[in-house]
């Protein structure tokens, strides 16, 4: 058995046809996805308008989840600065790597001011807390979370308390 005979050909769930932009009904260069079987929906991390949206499967529009509404790169609390891997815990709490701000935001499941939870904004050293263009995002059973910090060439690893 192939692979290519499990997956059929792939359909748009979401932007494509309606090309790049900041209308809820576009992606402009999306990155991370991940897929929240609860609610039957996507989480997208959006590089050029620096947010998550979740959009739940068969629905008109997305709705936005965490960074700026107007879709401006910031370091606050509520803003994010080129967005790349994304994630959720059963909770319904989301995790979302901050590429350009060095770090890993944590947003509650009904919040959209995120805590820094890993790295920090500016440029990262190499210690073991800092992270320098994370990429992506993992959580294992026991909700550690895993890294990937693209320019120091590592996976970190980070405990739950």
């Amino acid at each position: 058995m192939s692979f290519k005979s499990i997956w059929s050909n792939g359909t748009v769930v979401l932007g494509g046809i309606n090309g790049s932009g900041p209308n809820r009904t576009q992606l402009p260069v999306p990155y991370g996805v991940h897929f929240d079987y609860i609610s039957n929906s996507l989480l997208v991390s959006v590089h050029d308008t620096n947010a998550v949206i979740r959009y739940v499967l068969d629905a008109d529009s997305y709705t936005h989840v965490a960074g700026n509404i107007n879709g401006s790169a910031g370091a606050t609390s509520t803003s994010l600065n080129n967005p790349r891997g994304v994630t959720m815990d059963p909770m319904g709490h989301i995790y979302v790597v901050d590429t350009r701000n060095n770090r890993i935001q944590f947003f509650d499941h009904d919040g959209s001011d995120g805590v820094t939870i890993a790295g920090f904004s500016g440029l990262g050293n190499n210690n073991a807390t800092a992270l320098n263009a994370p990429r992506a995002v993992r959580l294992d059973t026991q909700l550690n979370l895993y890294v990937a910090d693209t320019n120091h060439h590592r996976i970190q690893k980070f405990l739950r308390y």
